[in-house]
This record gives structure tokens, C-alpha cells and sequence, in this order.
């Protein structure tokens, strides 16, 4: 265990490319303390953990200033954040606005998850980042060993099963391992915003300049494996892609959907700070689910899926193995031009349970962790679904 990241002043953000990515940390202190206070009294103790293919991840205990992480009570909950990001997501507002202080002010044990080759994860046992093979991976790997492994870390810890929390990508890896018995057995419940399973129908207009112009292809050809946007290269790349083709002057929009609830005049000041990097291959696989429309295992190409799945094609995720006794809540909004409306009723349509559900017209794919109306409009739903849930203590 270690000391967590250092707090930032409210809405350190900025985003390149996908999906927003968000600067972190929310808690700092001397090395040799296992566990640190905040300045605004929130504890947090940092867990390293190690995945079945090698990676050191950390995962971040939070408890609130009335709280105590050595004798926590409450229901444990895992965050599990989106592509770009890292925990910090759930931390980048007010304490009154944070989901990741909401829920610790609500007494729930919060867990705060970081997947491989985020700047909060530590590496890997024997690879080296500047390696290719560090990053072979993706959304996959982070479904069925990160997440998986994060669970059973904290199941063993609070022998407990868990709610879960998660927020775009952080949603792909969540329904690809509730259809896993030995993961799905740690799981009280799962909440879920800007639900993915399918990405055909995605419309934001960088994303399809992006896959029209096959930026994976394109940045595999000049030895790239490391997706880090505030690379030369990759900027570059980028602005060529809204040069004459996409209207970039509103990045935010042309990526994530129309802004209704965010505070546009702290753009500069966002974008001085660096993005989380991910792996090629996890864009690649992100690219097949809008081209092909499938919620699958990574597509190697005939020979390659012959000898890794044994068929000619990726093995599919069934959500319809996800256990209907399993309680789930959704929400997603009307102008998210990554988690369509069209692509959600889909994955509604195969899942076996009906989920509970919120559907807020005006809202964007970000602003279900950036809306400055978000701890109303959403987390005060959310927190109800997770009450209804949990066991009344005995007396």
C-alpha cells in the first residue's frame, strides 16, 4: 500500500481524441504512510495489485473525514473509469459534485479503479513501457484480468460482494465480464452511465473522420503502440483529421455530443495538463466494434482467430448470459453522440434482465461525470438504486 495522488483544484480536465481525458490526483502525502488525509479530511489508501498476465495496478481506498478505512463499514463500491482516463474521473469536481466523494459521504466504501498503462498503474513484472509487447492489449484484457482482478481484491478484502460503477469504457468491461461466471459471482450490483456494448450507430464527427481515415492502421505504420495524445506525432495527427474535414473549433462536441451542463472557460487551463495514455490495439478493437457492430473478442483476422479462438471469427460476448437475478441501472442521454440511444436499446434488447433506467434528453457522453447538475440529475438516482439494495442491519 501507498500514499494516493496529490488533490487538484476542481476540473483539472482535458481531452484529446475518443473520449475525454482527465489530469488526476486527489490525495498526496509523505511516501512512508500508508495512508493520507486530504485537505478537505478525506482518507485514501492506495492498494498495488497483479494481474494474471503480469500488470501492477493500483486501486485507491477512500473514506470520507467522518469516515475510518481501517473499520469501514459501508457497502463496497468499485469506479471504474472510462478510455483515456484514470481514477481521477471520479474526483474532478467539488466534494458536493464528485460521484467518488458522494458515495464516500454516503458511507459506501469506495474503491477507485486504474486499468494498465494509466499513469496511476505501476507497469508490468518483466515488460518495460517502451516495448511493444507492453501493449498488446485491450478492452478485453482490461475486462477479463483488470477488472477481474480488482474485484477479487476487494472481495477478499471485505468479503463482500461488490457494487459496480462505471463510465463509458468503464461500462464495455463491465457487461463483457458480468458474462463471466467466477467474475460475476463478486457482484452485488452494477450502475452503469453511457452503457456500451455496440458502437455502430456512433456519430460523433471526429470518431468517424477517425475510423474513416483508419487513424489505427495509421499510427501502427509509424511503430506507435502507446496511444499518448500529447505526443508531437499524434497532435499532429489529429489536427490533419480536423484540417478541412471535421469542424474541431468545439472539440468537446465533436467527439463526446452537444455540451449542455459544462463550463467551457476553463479550456485553456485544462489543456495544460497531460492525458492517460491506452494501447493502439485498444483503439483497433474500439474500431471494429463501430465497423463490424459486434460485441466481441478482439478480431486477429482469419488465420490468427483460428489459432487463438479456434474459430474463423471473435468469440462474441453474450449478454444474455449476464444472470437475470443480477440488479442493474443505466443511464444515458439524448445528445451522447458515442453511447447512442439506438446502440443502448440494443444492448437492452439482449440483456435477460430489465434494468432500471434513467434517460436524460439533453445530455452528453462527459457530462454524466462533469455536469455541474450531475449529483442531482444522476447520483442522487444512482445512490437511491444502491439503498434499495443493501441488507437493513440487525439491531
Amino acid at each position: 500500500m501507498d500514499q494516493c495522488p496529490a488533490l487538484l483544484p476542481p476540473f483539472l480536465i482535458f481531452f484529446l481524441s475518443f473520449s475525454l481525458s482527465l489530469s488526476y490526483g486527489y490525495f498526496t502525502g509523505n511516501p512512508s504512510d500508508p495512508g493520507q488525509t486530504s485537505p478537505s479530511g478525506y482518507s485514501c489508501i492506495e492498494h498495488t495489485l497483479q494481474t494474471k498476465d503480469g500488470y501492477i495496478l493500483a486501486l485507491q481506498r477512500v473514506s470520507s473525514p467522518s469516515g475510518d478505512l481501517r473499520v469501514q463499514q459501508g457497502h463496497p463500491v468499485l469506479l471504474q473509469h472510462g478510455l483515456f482516463m484514470a481514477g481521477d474521473a471520479w474526483f474532478l469536481d467539488s466534494t458536493e459534485q464528485s460521484l467518488g466523494f458522494i458515495l464516500a459521504d454516503q458511507g459506501f466504501d469506495v474503491w477507485v479503479g486504474n486499468v494498465r498503462g494509466t499513469r496511476w498503474s505501476y507497469g508490468h513484472v518483466s515488460l518495460s513501457k517502451t516495448e511493444k509487447e507492453f501493449w498488446e492489449w485491450s478492452w478485453q484484457e482490461l475486462a477479463l484480468y483488470d477488472l477481474a482482478e480488482m474485484l477479487h481484491y476487494i472481495h477478499s478484502v471485505t468479503s463482500s460482494k461488490i457494487f459496480i460503477v462505471g463510465h463509458s469504457q468503464g461500462t464495455i468491461m463491465s457487461l463483457a465480464a458480468l458474462t463471466q461466471p467466477d467474475i460475476v459471482e463478486m457482484v452485488e450490483a452494477a450502475a452503469l452511465l453511457c452503457p456500451i456494448s455496440y458502437l455502430d450507430h456512433v456519430s460523433a464527427p471526429l470518431v468517424l473522420r477517425m475510423v474513416a481515415m483508419h487513424l489505427d492502421q495509421m499510427v501502427l505504420a509509424l511503430g506507435i503502440h502507446q496511444l499518448n495524445f500529447r505526443s508531437d506525432v499524434l497532435v499532429n495527427l489529429v489536427d490533419s483529421l480536423c484540417d478541412g474535414h471535421v469542424d474541431c473549433t468545439d472539440f468537446l462536441s465533436s467527439i463526446t455530443g452537444k455540451n449542455c451542463c459544462f463550463n467551457k472557460t476553463h479550456m485553456d487551463f485544462y489543456l495544460e495538463y497531460e492525458p492517460h495514455p491506452s494501447s493502439v490495439k485498444n483503439l483497433r478493437h474500439l474500431f471494429q466494434m463501430i465497423r463490424k457492430g459486434t460485441f466481441s473478442q478482439y478480431d486477429y483476422g482469419i488465420l490468427k482467430n483460428l489459432l487463438m479462438y479456434g474459430q474463423l471469427k471473435p468469440p462474441a460476448f453474450d449478454l444474455n448470459s449476464i444472470p437475470k437475478s443480477l440488479p442493474l441501472w443505466m443511464s444515458y442521454g439524448g445528445n451522447d453522440a458515442l453511447a447512442d440511444i439506438t446502440d443502448v436499446q440494443h444492448t437492452l434488447e439482449e440483456l435477460p434482465s430489465k434494468p432500471e433506467l434513467l434517460y436524460l434528453e439533453n445530455y452528453g457522453h462527459i457530462y454524466f461525470l462533469l455536469s455541474i447538475k450531475a449529483n442531482r440529475d444522476i447520483y442522487d438516482h444512482m445512490v437511491g438504486f444502491f439503498r434499495s439494495l443493501e441488507k437493513p442491519s440487525s439491531s
